[in-house]
């Protein structure tokens, strides 16, 4: 029995796996206990424990004199266990983790065999986010996927469309203007000119290139055929019949457009008011006409014959619409408005025959009928022009003086019908007068119903034929002309032209 307030320290038996350096850890211990300790006898003392089972304390084993270097040599050897064993375990670390990577690489290489696609891929290059490409189309981030690339431009393929039609194109081929691109069809039928006459695509000639032919005022574009087909062209405003509208034919060779016709005066009868409106405007401009000139309106042919009777005077060729006549003629006038018939022509036209005596120096005004108003006054204003020289004693004058003064003349009375509020620079002399003759043309006009912005457009370019006839008598006679009265005034110029026959300078 052991004595009250003594615990003898027992050895129980534990059965448990030890690792490698609890192992080492366990020899050494064993090794300490089998060499001497202090004491007498130097047997074995058991270790006990002093004191109460609270407060336990180790009995320090007794040591010789060589301990300090047996101590220095078990701290190695369980330095070297300690080291023997995390080498050990580092080793077992890298050999699972090597067959976890392993695994991996061979399930990608699985995944990447069982995508496989009898199409090649595009793989793109992996860009950093600030280089990515952006789609043309929608502004967005293309990313990795699909992409079209054109001019240094990405798309998205639903993007790519055409800008004319906004369907995406999937042809191989296409049109680009500028970054824009086009289905080929829809940027010919943006950009390839169309003919007004046939209204098909333009041809190209032998050399590739598109040639047309376009009017110079109208801007009317047409195939270079047109021109030696017989397509009909308007006596009036000069535009060829488009096969979409077809032109009324006067019965004389000559055709006219729908808009001309909508104010074309077709009889003697329905002139006699514009004609009267005109003389007005002359006694405007204090040029007073006393004799009454007889006016008539007639056909082509007509007009022909009367020009082959006249001795004296220049004519337009090759079309001739008006003509002063100085010598007795017998010539047929119009006196019915016709009305139209089958085929867009003009039927029932009712003539005369009228014998023209002369009773002054002039015999009468001709005028072709069926003209819009505007040009049967310009036509009208020319010659009457014609007529007041004769009748003022203006004898011999080149054609270049004489046509050039009266297509002045023409142009003034043009430019205050299409441009009323305008004050015309050629035009001089009394403003009272000048307005009792604006009363007269204006109140045609109303009866009328006004003039439509179709017909002003048509005395922009009867202005503009004036203005730019390459003809020496009619063209550089009016540029001549027109310069001299914008310089001198009207009335200086005549006063000129009387005295020398020639325009001042």
């Amino acid at each position: 029995m052991a004595p009250p307030g003594f615990n003898h320290l027992s050895q129980p038996c534990i059965s448990e796996k030890k690792s490698g350096w609890m192992k080492w850890l366990s020899r050494i211990f064993r090794s300490g206990g089998n060499r001497g300790g202090g004491g007498g006898g130097g047997g074995r003392h058991p270790q006990q424990l002093l004191g109460d089972q609270e407060n336990m304390v180790w009995r320090a084993p007794a040591r010789s004199s060589d301990d300090p270097s047996r101590a220095q040599k078990e701290k190695e050897e369980l330095d070297h266990a300690i080291a023997l064993s995390l080498a050990e375990d580092l080793k077992k670390r890298n050999r699972s983790r090597w067959r976890t990577e392993n695994d991996e690489a061979i399930a990608r290489e699985l995944q990447d065999k069982m995508n496989l696609s009898p199409y090649p891929s595009f793989a793109p290059p992996q860009y950093h986010p600030s280089d990515y490409r952006y789609c043309g189309g929608c502004n967005r981030a293309i990313g990795y996927g699909n992409y079209l690339g054109c001019m240094g431009t990405f798309f998205h393929p639903g993007c790519f469309c055409c800008r004319s039609c906004g369907y995406p194109i999937t042809e191989h081929e296409f049109s680009l203007s500028g970054k824009d691109p086009y289905h080929k069809s829809c940027f010919k039928e943006l950009t390839h000119p169309k003919c007004e006459v046939c209204h098909q695509f333009i041809p190209t000639n032998r050399a590739g290139l598109i040639e047309y032919r376009c009017h110079p005022f109208w801007s009317q574009k047409y195939c270079p055929s047109h021109e030696h087909d017989s397509t009909a062209r308007c006596c009036s405003c000069e535009r060829l019949e488009s096969w979409n509208a077809r032109y009324i034919s006067l019965g004389d060779g000559r055709s006219l457009c729908l808009e001309c016709m909508e104010s074309a005066i077709m009889d003697t009868g329905d002139c006699q008011p514009l004609y009267h409106s005109i003389r007005d405007y002359y006694e405007g401009m204090n040029m007073r006409i006393d004799q009454q000139i007889p006016m008539l309106l007639v056909e082509r042919q007509a007009l022909n014959e009367a020009i082959v009777g006249e001795k004296h005077g220049f004519h337009h060729m090759p079309e001739t619409r008006g003509l002063c006549l100085s010598e007795e003629q017998t010539v047929t006038s119009i006196l019915g408005r016709p009305r139209m018939g089958g085929q867009r022509r003009l039927i029932g036209m009712k003539t005369q025959l009228q014998k023209l005596t002369r009773k002054c120096e002039v015999t009468a005004i001709l005028v072709l009928y069926g003209l819009p108003r505007l040009l049967t006054g310009a036509i009208l204003a020319h010659e009457l022009m014609h007529g007041w020289l004769r009748l003022k004693g203006y004898r011999n004058l080149n054609p270049e003086v004489e046509e050039g003064i009266c297509q002045v003349l023409s142009y003034m009375w043009l430019e205050s019908e299409v441009m009323p509020g305008f004050k015309s620079g050629p035009s001089t002399s009394t403003a009272s007068s000048s307005s009792s003759s604006s009363s007269s043309h204006y109140s045609l006009s109303s009866k009328k119903g006004g003039r439509s912005s179709a017909e002003n457009k048509l005395g922009e370019f009867f202005m503009h034929q004036i203005a730019n006839d390459a003809s020496a008598a009619y063209g550089e006679g009016f540029r001549a002309a027109n310069a001299a009265v914008n310089k001198y005034g009207l009335r200086r110029t005549l006063d000129h032209i009387f005295m020398t026959g020639s325009f001042p300078v």
